[in-house]
């Protein structure tokens, strides 16, 4: 790394302010670590964040055409040239379109894909919902039916004890 320092004697310049060093960084990572040093030599300042590019759209195709080509013979030779331009042009923004419509088709299909997966979902919720009420069900009956045998039970028992009552009675 080649350090050069810089001494600021001009006039009208703070004299509080220390002349930095100029860095010249060399690689890639060194420019990189350059400028997170600078970024925390303040941390109450904010860092710059770009905003994101916007996407490339092609120029709109002309409405009217003024330099019709024609195949004659005759054409000077600069005509290749600018014929060759807008043929590009054209090819781009066809190929634009094409990106456009399949990236379109992409979205369609992961969207029909998302439904699908979600009402695939809700169709083994509700498979499962209705096992869980089934088994909930059946030991409701079970316990209703074991405690209506507990009952009768007790019925047969005391109808038992009063007919050994009577028995002894007579």
């Amino acid at each position: 790394m080649a350090a050069h320092t810089q001494k600021s004697n001009k006039p009208g310049k703070p004299a509080g302010k220390e002349a930095q060093p100029l860095i010249i960084a060399k690689t890639p990572a060194e420019e990189q670590r350059l400028k997170l040093e600078r970024l925390m030599r303040n941390p109450d300042k904010l860092a710059p964040i770009p905003d994101r590019p916007k996407e490339w759209n092609p120029r709109a195709p002309p409405e009217f055409v003024r330099d019709v080509m024609g195949s004659s013979a005759g054409a000077g030779s600069g005509e290749f040239h600018v014929y060759r331009h807008l043929r590009r042009r054209e090819y781009q923004r066809q190929d634009f379109l094409d990106k456009m419509s399949e990236k379109q088709n992409k979205d369609v299909q992961y969207l029909e894909k998302l439904e699908q997966n979600k009402q695939a979902a809700e169709e083994r919720t509700a498979k499962r919902r209705k096992k869980r009420d089934k088994l909930r069900r059946k030991k409701l009956q079970a316990k209703k039916a074991k405690l209506e045998d507990k009952k009768e039970g007790e019925r047969s028992s005391e109808s038992s004890e009063e007919e050994e009552k009577e028995e002894y009675r007579f």
